[in-house]
């Protein structure tokens, strides 16, 4: 697989990367753990380096799963986690708050190096911006953690162009993580342009849309309200999913007159719009990892992007990406 770059200090990571956060839940029921081992290793295999975790996914049990999966590779993948959320260390339950107070980021690494079993984390993002702290001494820990060697690279996540430049002159951030896809587009209005004025790289987290883009999700789709998070999101109502089919059989034409899948163009999109954009879509099965992965190998021309930009905006999209409180903890 091509490579790319982000960020101006050189991390080069494979084209697509891999996000890991369903491999421990959150979407439906809880898959088997020694197959999704088998799935990120198989990524590997066909040319993956870059893969995504957090301490707040489980909580810690997706670094764990990371870790161990990723064990036999190491100096040859890139490994990204994130700090941030309040997490009791003893019941390894969310307190349903964030936290970015340095004293707690200095010991949270810890833990995550000890999950992910490396020496230093390759890429480590602010999972959210903590609004009790500020962002110059979010930044200032992380540079003390990148000159103690725990930390190679800063990231943000779902932080705003201001939040970003203000954090960046502190410490150099190397990328930032948002959701970004063709029904997801705030990104383009003051990240993206900050990100390419600063040299910052940007990865697009449900680049495929939490699954929608892949045509697989009708209006008739149910979502278990214990298991899947999707049950949450205003996206995910029936009447939502009908009224944004059109976003799908947008990409379901163009990949027709491609041989290619509506998944495969959603990602494409993305790889054409920068040459510093590396989405991570999430799967837990092989198939689907293979489909994600050729899209890497999907070419879309300058009229067909013309035709997709043209068509797209003239679909309004229906309904929240998350529902008001999730919304409330991004910074954008």
């Amino acid at each position: 697989m091509d490579t790319r770059t982000l960020g101006s200090n050189g991390l080069e990571v494979s084209a697509i990367g891999l996000g890991c956060m369903s491999m421990t839940g959150g979407y439906s029921d809880k898959p088997d753990r020694q197959e999704m081992i088998s799935l990120v290793r198989t990524a590997v295999d066909r040319g993956v380096t870059f893969f995504d975790t957090a301490e707040i996914y489980g909580p810690h049990a997706n670094e764990e799963l990371v870790g161990e999966a990723l064990a036999p590779y190491q100096g040859q993948v890139v490994i990204a986690t994130k700090f941030g959320w309040d997490i009791d260390p003893v019941e390894r339950q969310s307190r349903g708050r964030v936290t970015s107070r340095p004293d707690v980021v200095r010991q949270v690494v810890d833990g995550s190096l000890r999950r992910l079993g490396v020496d230093a984390i390759d890429l480590y993002y602010q999972h959210r911006v903590d609004p009790e702290v500020p962002i110059e001494d979010v930044a200032g820990v992380v540079k003390e953690l990148v000159e103690a060697g725990k930390v190679k690279h800063f990231g943000m996540s779902e932080a705003a162009a201001g939040t970003i430049r203000r954090a960046h002159a502190v410490h150099p951030v190397t990328a930032v993580q948002s959701e970004y896809s063709l029904w997801w587009r705030r990104p383009e209005e003051e990240v993206l342009p900050a990100c390419e004025e600063l040299g910052i790289g940007f990865v697009p987290f449900s680049p495929l849309g939490k699954g929608f883009l892949t045509g697989t999700i009708t209006a008739s789709t149910s979502f278990d309200a214990g298991n899947d998070i999707r049950s949450t999101i205003p996206r995910f109502t029936p009447d939502a999913l009908e009224h944004n089919q059109a976003v799908v059989d947008l990409l379901t034409s163009i990949a027709r007159r491609k041989g290619a899948t509506p998944a495969q163009i959603a990602l494409a999109w993305l790889l054409a719009q920068k040459p510093w954009i590396v989405p991570i879509p999430g799967t837990r099965k092989l198939h689907r990892l293979e489909e994600n992965l050729g899209a890497a190998d999907v070419e879309l021309t300058a009229d067909e992007l013309a035709d997709i930009e043209d068509a797209a905006s003239r679909i309004e999209v229906q309904g929240g990406r998350y529902n008001e409180a999730g919304e409330r903890m991004t910074n954008l």
